[in-house]
């Protein structure tokens, strides 16, 4: 796993039940292509692409100023 990075989601889920947010999180495998290099706290933008491994279905296509 030498080029692939893990990026993680934040999300807010509404609970009608409690009138309030909820934080959630998911975690998505990524490639991270040679070209483009993302490091540890970059953000990045990725896309769904074919399987190329069992846990891997996503490449990073750019970083994000």
């Amino acid at each position: 796993m030498n080029k692939t990075v893990v990026v993680e989601r934040d999300l807010l889920h509404y609970v009608p039940k409690y009138m309030r947010y909820e934080k959630r999180s998911s975690r998505i495998n990524a490639h991270n292509p040679p070209c483009i290099g993302a490091k540890e706290g970059d953000k990045v933008r990725i896309a769904e692409c074919h399987p190329l491994s069992k846990t891997v279905s996503f490449v990073v296509v750019e970083k994000e100023e």
